[in-house]
């Protein structure tokens, strides 16, 4: 799914690391869909802890008509440098998220 942030982060490597489990495509599909969902609700976290009430409104009008070119814009206009914000914060997330996954390759290799 396109983001209004998609441009600056990639998650193939979390995908990467899904795809070498020993999962059915059904259970792969759903965490990739939970690690999609859980980037977007942190950034989402990240953008609106910085915005003003009224920013707030405009670039959540943005995102609703599916406009995520002018999300970006409004952002980059009133968050002083949003794009590192969110890609460290990211970075930082996928971080825990990769673990998460090797962890539990190793928990899943042990009980085999």
């Amino acid at each position: 799914m396109k983001y209004f942030y998609s441009h600056v982060l990639e998650i193939e490597s979390l995908i990467y690391e899904l795809d070498k489990m020993d999962l059915s495509k059904d259970e792969k599909y759903h965490l990739a869909q939970l690690i999609d969902a859980n980037i977007h609700n942190h950034v989402l976290d990240i953008v609106l802890s910085e915005l003003s009430e009224e920013d707030k409104i405009i670039f959540l009008k943005h995102l609703n008509a599916d406009q995520h070119d002018k999300a970006w814009q409004h952002i980059q206009e009133k968050i002083e440098k949003i794009e590192e914000k969110i890609i460290n914060a990211v970075e930082d997330l996928k971080k825990t998220l990769h673990k998460d996954i090797k962890m539990s390759q190793k928990l899943k290799r042990l009980q085999s």
